[in-house]
């Protein structure tokens, strides 16, 4: 069996905490080298961001990275990828075909992917998994700002994916309830398939040690959220709860350390997007910016 995974806007070797790179990066990329291990091979499809990045990368036994030219080799606005996207479907094509290879199943990884794989699909012949990771809908529930809000042609494209597709996967029965909320999709075609964790990497330790290496006091209070720095985050609840607690403990104010991992750092704020601005400017209003700490993308 051999897979074709589309990841079209974000490469899984993306740097981690960035604007488009986060939990999604992670997941294509792990779940694609647990297949291999399993003898599934995985081609993952992705548009190429560098013109030095290799067209070919091996991640793992059966397991091929293919970053593909397709519009600017830079970072660019999701939404205008749209353009580009028959020049990415074409170049998909082309590769298969100079490969000799053929796919038994393609798995798209967010909307954009999606809209990819029904072109494929058209002509290869061959099923579609989607998998949204983040919806439109839910992300304009929380928007604060014009800039912040999905566009309408997102929302219809992913209706209609819900629709079109051969299965759609949800990491949690919220995700598949949200879908038939927001979408009125079909909850029977719908499966909830839960995140996995790497047991190797990510295990009990010990807790002083890991604090010390970090410089930690060994009594500190410590509250920590990995996450790109956007409203459907909550990332804003965090840093109320904080300030309630030294409200109710006001003898924490020494120990309380709370740190927002994602985004960029202290010492860079002209880098900061409208989200942590705008966290920046809750925590000085609550007086807790000694307590709340951006860590920056790690």
């Amino acid at each position: 069996m051999r897979i074709a995974m589309l990841s079209v806007h974000s490469s899984p070797l993306a740097r981690l905490g960035g604007k488009e790179a986060g939990g999604m990066n992670v997941y294509v990329r792990e779940l694609a080298r647990e297949l291999g291990q399993r003898g599934i091979g995985v081609d993952i499809f992705t548009r190429s961001q560098d013109r030095t990045t290799p067209t070919v990368l091996p991640l793992g036994r059966g397991v091929r990275l293919i970053s593909l030219h397709a519009g600017p080799a830079a970072p660019y606005d999701k939404n205008l990828l749209l353009t580009y996207l028959p020049e990415f479907v074409s170049r998909v094509r082309c590769f298969a075909d100079s490969e000799d290879v053929s796919y038994d199943l393609i798995h798209s990884h967010y909307w954009l992917s999606g809209e990819a794989a029904l072109r494929l699909r058209h002509v290869w012949r061959a099923p579609v998994v989607q998998m949204f990771h983040t919806l439109g809908a839910m992300k304009n529930s929380v928007a604060r700002s014009e800039e912040e809000v999905e566009t309408k042609r997102r929302i219809a494209i992913e209706r209609r994916l819900m629709r079109e597709v051969d299965a759609v996967v949800a990491a949690t029965p919220l995700d598949r309830a949200q879908m038939v909320w927001h979408y009125g999709a079909d909850a029977n075609r719908i499966r909830v398939i839960p995140c996995g964790v790497d047991l190797r990497r990510f295990q009990p330790g010990d807790r002083m040690q890991a604090r010390a290496a970090l410089g930690i006091t060994p009594d500190a209070i410590m509250l920590v959220c990995v996450g790109r720095m956007e409203p459907l985050k909550g990332m804003d609840a965090l840093i109320l709860a904080a300030a309630r607690l030294l409200v109710q403990h006001p003898e924490w104010k020494e120990r309380l350390q709370v740190v927002l991992v994602g985004g960029d750092d202290e010492t860079q704020p002209e880098r900061w997007n409208s989200e942590q601005r705008r966290l920046d400017g809750l925590r000085r209003e609550l007086g807790i910016t000694a307590q709340v700490q951006f860590a920056g993308a790690q």
